[in-house]
Parts: C-alpha cells; structure tokens; sequence
C-alpha cells in the first residue's frame, strides 16, 4: 500500500511539493524494479499521479524532473520585484538589503532544511566536540539530509567530505578560507576522508584566461588550501584538467549525470541560453561527480554506496539539487549538504566582492598595512553620524561590516557579545571596532602567509596525486 501523505498537501511550499513528486516518483521506479505485487505498484502509482494534480494545482506547471518551479528557479526571469530582490545563483549574489541575502527566504525558496539547536545539539553529542562557531553563530544556516549522515555514522557507517573551489585568480581573500575552515573541522571531529575539487574547467570556460593560466591558478589555491591545515594522509586536491583524463570512474560517473539531465532542465535551473557555450552546458555534470565515491576508486576501493557531505556557500545548491535528483536514477546515493552564508564585501553585504577590486575584501597576500587601511577606509560602518549621536543611539550591528568580520574570524563567543553590547549601547565607537578587527586579522593572515610558504610544489603534487587515503572502504 502506498504511504499516505504525513501532512496536508495544501500546506506545502511548490518545492516541497516537487521534491514530493520526485520521490514518489522514485519509489514506483523501485517497485517495478523489485517486481514488487501489482496492487502496490498500482496504489503507488495512484499516489503519483495525485502528487503532480497538486503540484500542478499550486504552480500551474506541469512536473518534470530535474526542473523546481519557475518562480523557485535561481535565475529568475519572470517573478515579482519583492521576490526578485535577492538574486543568488552560482556566479552572482545580489540584495538590496545592508544586513545581506534574507535567508529565513532562500531557505523557503530552495526547499532546504533549517540547522537547529536540535541538529547542532545532535553534532556535538555524535562528534564528543564542541560546534564549531560558524554553526553555534547560524554561518552555516541551512541542511539537506544532515540527519541521515548522523544515522550513518552513530550505526558506524563511514562517509566522505567534498568540497571544492573555482580558481578564478591567483590570490584568494580571507571569504574564500570559509568553507575550507569548517570543512577542516569536520575532517577532524568526524575523521572521514575529504576531496577537494578545482575546477579550473570552469574557469576557463566562464573567465576570459588560457587553459594554461586556469591550471596555474589552480595549483596556486591549493596551496592556500593547504596552508589551512589539511592532513596530507586523508585529503586528496584534484584538478578537473588533470583528474579528468586519469580517472575513468570520475568520467563514467559525468556520462551517466550527463545522460540524465536534459538541456531544458539545465536552462532552468542555471539559466544557460542558446548562446552559452556547450561546455558550459556540459560542466555541472563534472561539478556532480565527486558527489558519488566511484569517482575515487583509489580512496573508496570501488564501492559506490558511500555517502558524500559537501560543505559549501548555499550559491552552489543548484548543482546538487541536481545532483540529487540524478542520482537515484544512476544508483548512487544522494550526497548531503551543508549550507554557509555569503561573506560580505567589505562596502557593505549589498555589494559583491571582487577579485578585480582589491579594496572589496582582505586578500591573502595582504601585508599588516594594507589590512589595517582597507578596514579603516573601506569597512562599511553601522555607526552613527556624528560621536554625540552614536553615545546617544548606538550603532547598528545588522549592517556594520567590521562586526560582521569579527562573527567570522573571532572565535571567543563572550567578547564577541561584549563588543555587540558596547557597539549596539554607543559605548563603543566605529573606530574602536574596527581596531578590534585589524588587531583579529592582522595576526591571522599573517600566520596564513607564514604556512604557505612551507606549501613547495612537490607537497601540492603529492597531495593532487590521486592515491589510497589512510582509510579502509
């Protein structure tokens, strides 16, 4: 007998509703798989067609897989301004808003789930270790199947870490450490393997570079990534140029996303045109398969039924939205998520950062002088006007960029409440706050530069070279 609904359908977003369908969808696939008895299939199938007269209901579309709502889609063409007012995708974040993207939306908007006090409560107990900040602080905000990971590995079932990084410039800034940082901690607390993409490919299809000075770029971010502390022994770094043609379970892995994702469906969802170049067409299917452990026969010794995590800023959702509606059809597993916010330009958390605009961020390469006069010049203040009028009102954390660094970079929960609470009461002036911040940055990118210079070309080839992991699969 088919499940029956475990909640009223009327009350679910049109995602919810798609995401409904689709596993509706996988369950009859299953069933006639199975040669399960006629009667269940038929009930099954029954339930199907009535999840899509709902979903149909509610958005006026007809369902096809692989393709969310229109209204839901990140490159939204034909929706209100008010639903318009935050554009994120994976190459662009816009808001009008100074305290940033609304998240409490997107969440609604891209169907994902919540990281609660329960699921943080739950990490700490499964891991024995303390949250990291950046979920004790909501950085890492949103989830997709969170909890099944932790079923996992309280029943003693590993898994693996993916995440990944576009090597769009020779110089990263302190933004890009974000997910490498609270990936690192997971590797640590969770002991399990880690890939790290590059995906040099990308670069060189969206940038205006070489395929010479995209593979250039990559190999210099990894030494920035190296420079975060990974273990040599349980990490593998690979970039697609080179990975791709020595890996044949990386490629057949591509060819069989590829197989199953039609050209309408990766329109809508990333909003290619006519005018876009194939292998931009072609490319999330290779951002797709690390997502799946036969990628890496040498790490996994061929099994294909480990299940990934990818820690990453939530612009990339729409790969692995993909990602996970593909992969049942190719009998793998759909890999997890964990979902960041998007760290703010220096002007402000309405303006993007650039790699062509120094000022927009603190670079990696920055000296002790150019940190301290980027923040001072540039950080954009919530403060008041004048200093009679910010003793009297206080200043606005919401929108100040240098306490939203701090919430970042400063680990010690009670002086970051003591510095809100002196800011917000006008006790504390912008300039003091920002002092705080360079006094924070300052030693941290310097410690950074002091470790990458240790990072020789023989520890990047040695950790991009794929090779058996200190694991056993």
């Amino acid at each position: 007998m088919a499940d029956s609904p475990n909640c009223d359908l009327k009350s679910l977003s049109p995602l919810q509703l798609f995401e409904r369908v689709t596993e509706q969808g996988e369950k009859v696939r299953a069933l006639k798989a199975g040669k399960a008895p006629k009667d269940e299939i038929d009930a099954a199938v029954r339930m199907l067609l009535s999840l899509k007269l709902s979903y149909k209901t509610t958005t006026g579309q007809d369902y096809q897989a692989g393709l969310p709502p229109k209204d839901l889609v990140l490159i939204n063409n034909g929706t209100t301004k008010e639903e318009d007012e935050d554009l994120v995708d994976p190459w662009n974040v816009q808001t009008s808003n100074a305290k940033g993207v609304d998240y409490d939306k997107l969440i609604v908007r891209f169907g994902s789930s919540k990281i609660d006090t329960d699921l943080i409560n739950r990490i700490e107990r499964a891991t024995g270790q303390k949250p990291h900040h950046f979920l004790r602080r909501g950085i890492f905000f949103s989830h997709r199947d969170m909890d099944q990971v932790l079923d996992a590995y309280e029943n003693k079932k590993s898994f693996y870490l993916y995440t990944g990084r576009g090597p769009s410039s020779q110089a990263m800034h302190v933004g890009h450490l974000i997910p490498f940082m609270f990936t690192k901690w997971l590797q640590e607390v969770f002991d399990v393997p880690l890939v790290i993409q590059l995906t040099d490919d990308e670069k060189y299809l969206w940038k205006d570079m070489t395929v010479e000075k995209a593979y250039e770029y990559a190999k210099e971010n990894a030494k920035d990534i190296i420079a975060c502390g990974f273990d040599i022994n349980k990490t593998f770094i690979f970039s697609d140029l080179d990975y791709l043609g020595a890996s044949p379970g990386f490629y057949k892995n591509i060819v069989k996303v590829q197989k199953h994702v039609t050209f309408n469906q990766v329109k809508g969802i990333f909003g290619f045109t006519d005018s876009d170049c194939i292998g931009k067409i072609s490319f999330p299917a290779i951002q797709a398969a690390p997502s799946f452990s036969s990628s890496f026969p040498q790490i996994f010794n061929g099994k294909e039924n480990i299940q990934c995590l990818i820690p990453c800023a939530i612009d990339q959702d729409p790969y692995f939205r993909m990602t996970r509606d593909v992969a049942p059809r190719i009998g793998q597993p759909k890999p997890a998520l964990l979902h960041s916010v998007f760290f703010p330009a220096l002007q402000g958390a309405q303006t993007k950062m650039s790699a062509s605009d120094p000022n927009s961020s603190i670079f990696l390469t920055d000296t002790p002088k150019q940190i301290k006069t980027k923040i001072n010049k540039h950080a954009f203040s919530g403060g008041r006007d004048t200093i009679e009028e910010h003793r009297k009102y206080g200043g606005n954390c919401d929108v100040d960029v240098s306490f939203m660094y701090l919430t970042f970079f400063l680990e010690d929960d009670d002086r970051l409440e003591q510095l809100k609470q002196a800011y917000t009461s006008g006790e504390l002036l912008t300039g003091e706050l920002k002092k705080v911040l360079i006094e924070t940055m300052q030693p941290l990118v310097a410690a950074h530069q002091e470790r990458r210079k240790q990072v020789t070309d023989e520890i990047v080839k040695q950790f991009m070279t794929p090779r058996k992991l200190a694991f056993e699969f």
